[in-house]
């Protein structure tokens, strides 16, 4: 793969590395390597023994981002990052520092036979592995209840039920194959009021169903406490959302982590013996300027949190 073809702008690229707060001889983890924008900068800021371990499940930006690192003191993986402590073992026991971008890359949306864009013609792929099941294999073998709970669930789409209903008859014709293919089903699903809105119909139920065959909820969920416990004292966590879902989970996993006693109020002394792990570094979350915003289409919903453990 050319690099060239891999365009990736990093979102919020000088929040997170102050964020980091990173030292130059420090051991650093980028989850999600994708075109090695935060990378880069990250390793290109290490010097004396530093290093960087890169992580991406999909081979082409694993491809790219050694490309895009060599030289620098940084080694990509190709792996998921919650599997950071197998995937990371025997070459560190201990982080200090470490970023996830979530979400789909911009390279993995421009390129139309990766099946992720409704605005693209490709096969119904969205694998960011390329293993496992396809979008196309749920589209066309989940019952209709299970299409409509995932659509609720993953996208949060008040439609989920009529759309369901039309992917279902759709497929008893005839496999359904393309991403165009599926985003006019669900444009014939909703109401006229609701398709002629700016956002895309099918916006939601396209982040449903990757979600499902990337299973990124719960991936998330794993990854977070699998990197926090890699974490030195005084190691920063930056982890970058894109839509609520995921940014909920982050929100409520750190929360945890700062939370103290978890006693009932009307005990008189603390038995539980909880103590806070983390303290958060921003209680708010940091977005993307308006600048920023207006270079970067994508950066418009990034929230970042960060958390520095004790």
């Amino acid at each position: 793969m050319e690099t060239e073809q891999f365009k990736h702008v990093s979102v919020l690229l000088e929040e997170c590395l102050e964020g980091l707060n990173i030292r130059p001889d420090g051991i650093y983890l980028d989850g999600t390597a994708g075109g090695a924008g935060h990378s880069k900068e990250i390793a290109k800021r290490l010097t004396a023994g530093g290093r960087l371990y890169s992580l991406d499940k999909d081979a082409d930006a694993v491809e790219v981002a050694t490309q895009r690192l060599a030289g620098l003191p940084a080694e990509v993986i190709r792996g998921d990052f919650k599997e950071a402590d197998r995937l990371l073992f025997g070459k560190t026991d201990h982080l200090d520092g470490a970023l996830l971008d979530l979400g789909v890359s911009s390279y993995q949306l421009d390129c139309a036979e990766r099946g992720f864009s409704y605005n693209k013609e490709g096969l119904l792929d969205m694998r960011m592995s390329r293993t496992g099941q396809t979008a196309a294999d749920l589209v066309n073998t989940l019952s209709r209840q299970e299409l409509a709970d995932i659509l609720r669930e993953y996208g949060e789409e008040p439609y989920a039920a009529q759309i369901a209903r039309k992917i279902a008859a759709a497929r008893d014709t005839k496999p359904i194959q393309t991403t165009t293919e599926l985003s006019e089903i669900i444009a014939s699903a909703l109401p006229p009021s609701v398709r002629r809105k700016e956002k895309h119909p099918a916006r939601r139920t396209f982040q449903a169903l990757r979600i499902a065959v990337n299973d990124e909820l719960d991936t998330l969920r794993e990854g977070l406490k699998a990197i926090f416990e890699m974490l030195s004292p005084g190691g920063r966590f930056c982890v970058i959302t894109f839509h609520s879902l995921e940014d909920r989970i982050v929100k409520q996993y750190f929360a945890e982590l700062t939370r103290g006693c978890t006693c009932p109020p009307d005990f008189p002394v603390c038995v539980c013996g909880n103590k806070p792990k983390a303290d958060l570094v921003n209680k708010k979350p940091i977005v993307a300027s308006p600048q920023e915003c207006e270079q970067n289409r994508r950066s418009r919903s990034a929230k970042l949190r960060i958390l520095q453990k004790r």
